[in-house]
């Protein structure tokens, strides 16, 4: 716990987190104090959200005048840690992949290693909180709003994105905590207060780590993937959105009760199933449509660079591709390191080669695809269609069934994602509030609880809310990864070495 154990240090911590979370959610809306006698309980809570939504959004995403287009500040805070991590690295996102491989097919596995769960399993259980939503109803966002062209502003944010996530989950497991039952605590809040801290800088790590703790505990409402998976849903099977917000809050409860184990258990089976059964669905398509191809490639590439319908030009459509691919990638926010700081190993850099993987999936693969089925599809020109629903129609087009596919997959998208952020969010919770099984009961609870309304709010609304609130971690994260790089790079350096010279020898390729 951050703050100790002391009830006055608990107070000062509550105090603190209770005065930012009610500037972010209440301060900027000050229509929320006035009573209103809604027609619904969807309406009402829409009605509710609309103001605070927009107003955080502009208070997070605060814009200048660059060459004529507006440039929100903290994008450009994320592109240049993303182009400056990948530099000083020296290309890690590239060269670190026959590594990442020979690790995960088990070469280097250790099972006497401290840690709950394999390296894969580790993997598996992150990719399953990026690799679903952001790929599916994040590209329709970006390609609703930027056009094919923010596609490939994506994509080259993926392939940065690669060396910022080595640098999170190597700090992750190296700054890792071991809890009173056994089990293993890490992620920023851990490097920055740890990793700070031995280097002299123990005030400022406590200081980054507090303010990622309360900028992190308000993303417990994930809200953007309920939204967008009922948004799915409903198109097969009608429902209210807040009976839906019920299903999948049962659902999501069963599964996080059980803890890191009974999450990986599940994720580890999920992720290959519901990634098989999209890509099919999604190769089948482009297999079929294999000669237009190469002129979605064209309209993406052209598009990237003239972009004329999109206000602010090119700088415009990678501020949007910028916010598309870090809620995709999750690199920046640090929350996916938290579930590898529980791989088994005694290597941290082997579990950062493992990580790297993560964003070349999810966003240079799967969004890739994804945006190349929109695009043939032209779906992309309705201007009616936004996220979730613009995929689906794109699919739609060349399959007539596919909504119920999609729906299934989605459902289990956001089921997967779900579970795999209340790991994350819980992490967070117990940092600034404390480790007791009090503290993460009431957590489960409160997590659990906040899923019900997710599906009565727009598009729009849920990804303001949490493009904001993600955002907002970065920049305790990032301040940090800046001070640590010189370790990770050190690190990094020392780990190269012990492979050359034989000193961490190759095992039997195994299943991991």
């Amino acid at each position: 716990m951050l703050w100790g154990k002391s009830s006055k240090g608990r107070s000062k911590a509550l105090s603190l987190l209770s005065t930012i979370i009610s500037f972010i959610f209440v301060g900027l809306n000050p229509a929320m104090a006035q009573d209103e006698q809604p027609s619904s309980i969807d309406a009402a809570m829409a009605s509710v959200l609309s103001p605070i939504a927009d107003n955080l959004s502009s208070f997070v995403f605060y814009k200048v005048q660059i060459a004529g287009a507006e440039v929100s500040i903290l994008v450009v805070w994320m592109a240049v840690a993303m182009l400056f991590l990948t530099v000083y690295f020296k290309f890690i996102n590239l060269r670190g992949f026959g590594i990442a491989k020979d690790i995960l097919m088990g070469r280097y596995r250790d099972d006497n290693a401290p840690g709950d769960v394999t390296q894969f399993q580790a993997l598996s259980t992150a990719l399953s909180g990026t690799v679903g939503i952001g790929n599916i109803a994040g590209v329709g966002a970006a390609l609703a709003i930027g056009g094919p062209g923010a596609t490939f502003w994506m994509i080259i944010i993926g392939l940065c994105a690669m060396s910022v996530k080595f640098a999170e989950c190597t700090l992750s497991v190296k700054y890792r905590e071991v809890d009173d039952d056994g089990s293993v605590s890490g992620g920023p809040m851990y490097y920055l207060k740890n990793g700070l801290a031995a280097q002299g800088k123990k005030r400022l790590g406590l200081v980054l780590a507090l303010c990622y703790g309360a900028f992190g505990i308000p993303t417990i409402i994930q809200w953007a993937t309920v939204n967008q998976v009922y948004a799915q849903v409903n198109t097969v099977l009608p429902m209210d959105g807040w009976v839906f917000g019920v299903i999948i809050a049962f659902l999501t409860g069963v599964v996080i009760i059980g803890g890191i184990r009974e999450i990986v258990q599940v994720t580890s089976r999920l992720v290959p199933f519901m990634v098989t059964i999209y890509l099919g669905a999604a190769l089948f398509i482009l297999i079929t449509n294999i000669t237009e191809i190469p002129m979605a490639f064209y309209t993406i590439f052209h598009l990237a660079f003239s972009p004329d319908s999109v206000a602010g030009g090119i700088l415009g459509v990678i501020m949007i591709g910028m916010r598309r691919a870090v809620y995709s990638t999750e690199a920046g926010l640090g929350t996916s390191s938290m579930v590898h700081a529980a791989a088994k190993t005694n290597e941290p850099v082997s579990e950062g080669m493992v990580a790297l993987m993560e964003p070349f999936i999810d966003t240079v693969i799967v969004c890739t695809i994804t945006a190349l089925v929109i695009v043939i599809s032209g779906q992309y020109t309705d201007s009616s269609l936004q996220g979730i629903t613009l995929t689906s129609a794109a699919f739609e087009s060349s399959i007539s069934f596919f909504p119920y596919i999609l729906a299934f997959s989605v459902f289990l998208f956001g089921f997967s994602t779900l579970i795999s952020w209340a790991y994350y969010c819980e992490k967070i919770w117990t940092f600034v509030l404390g480790r007791t099984n009090t503290s993460k009961r009431v957590y489960k609870f409160v997590f659990i609880a906040l899923l019900i309304p997710g599906g009565v709010f727009t598009t729009k609304q849920v990804f303001d809310i949490i493009d904001s609130l993600f955002f907002l971690l970065t920049v305790p994260n990032i301040i940090g990864l800046y001070i640590l790089a010189p370790e990770v790079k050190a690190d990094l350096e020392r780990y190269l070495r012990k492979l050359k010279d034989g000193r961490i020898q190759k095992n039997q390729p195994d299943q991991a």
